[in-house]
C-alpha cells in the first residue's frame, strides 16, 4: 500500500511542477478553509503571471492577497473583491485582469470541470453585464446563460483530517469552495491539519475521495479573522 502513499514532507515537494502562466484553483472563502501554506510557498517560489481561480483574493498581508504584493497574479476569477485594498487598486489600474462570475457560478463552474462537464446553462446573470458576449438560450421560456467550466494546472486545498490515501474531511464551513476545486486540477494538492493512518476515517464521512488528490502535506495555520465582531457585555 506505500504506492498510495500521498504525503508529502515540504511544501516545496507539494507545489513541484508549478510554472509561470499556470492556472490555480484555490479552497477557501475569504479567510476560512483557505491553504495558508501553499499559498505561502507560490509566493516563495516567485511564480508569476498566474491565473487564480478563487471566491475572492484574501486580504491586504494574508492568503491570496500576498500574491498581489509582487504582482504574481495576472488575472483573477472570483465572485468578491471587497475586502482587499491592494486588489481593488490593481483592478482600478488596469494592472489586474479580474473577471467577476456569480458565487454559485463559480462553485458550479469548478465542479462541472471536476466531472468532465464543459459548459452548462444558469439563469443566474441573465439581463445583466455578466451575459455580455455569452450565448443565451431559451428553455420552456426562460433564458439561460452558457457558463463554460473551469479547471486549472493545479488545485490547491485545505482540510481538516486526512489519511495518507488523500481521503479528506472538511470541518463546518471551512468545507465551502474546497470540495469543488478538489475536483478541478489536474494537480490538486491537499494542506490539512491532521494525517491519519488509511482505515481511520469512517468512509461514510469522507467529503473528497482521495482519488481526486495528488498530494497531501501536514500544514500549520494561522486561521486569522477577518472580520472580528463582538458584543458588549451585558450589565
Amino acid at each position: 500500500m506505500a504506492g498510495f502513499d500521498k504525503v508529502v514532507s515540504s511544501y516545496s515537494e507539494a507545489m513541484a511542477g508549478l510554472e509561470d502562466g499556470m492556472t490555480v484553483i484555490a479552497g477557501g472563502f475569504g479567510l476560512c478553509g483557505i491553504p495558508e501554506g501553499l499559498i505561502g510557498q507560490i509566493k516563495r517560489q516567485g511564480i508569476r503571471n498566474l491565473t487564480v481561480v478563487s471566491n475572492n483574493c484574501g486580504v491586504d498581508g494574508f492568503g491570496l492577497g500576498v500574491l498581489l504584493e509582487d504582482k504574481q497574479i495576472r488575472k483573477m476569477v472570483a465572485s468578491y473583491v471587497g475586502e482587499n485594498a491592494l486588489f481593488e487598486q490593481q483592478l482600478l489600474s488596469g494592472e489586474l485582469d479580474v473577471e467577476l462570475t456569480p458565487q454559485g457560478t463559480l462553485a458550479e463552474k469548478m465542479r462541472a470541470g471536476g466531472a468532465g462537464i464543459p459548459a452548462f446553462y444558469t439563469a443566474t446573470g441573465v439581463g445583466t453585464p455578466v451575459a455580455e458576449g455569452k450565448e443565451t438560450r431559451n428553455i420552456n421560456g426562460r433564458d439561460y446563460l452558457l457558463e463554460h467550466s473551469i479547471t486549472g494546472d493545479f488545485a490547491i486545498v485545505k482540510a481538516w483530517k486526512a489519511d495518507r490515501f488523500g481521503n479528506c474531511i472538511y470541518r463546518h464551513t471551512a468545507m465551502n469552495f474546497n470540495p469543488m476545486a478538489a475536483t478541478a486540477g489536474k494537480i490538486t494538492v491537499l494542506e490539512v491539519e491532521e494525517i491519519v493512518e488509511p482505515g481511520e476515517l469512517e468512509p461514510s464521512q469522507i467529503h473528497t475521495p482521495g482519488i481526486y488528490i495528488d498530494r497531501v502535506i501536514k500544514g500549520v495555520f494561522e486561521k486569522r479573522i477577518e472580520k472580528v465582531t463582538t458584543q458588549a457585555a451585558k450589565q
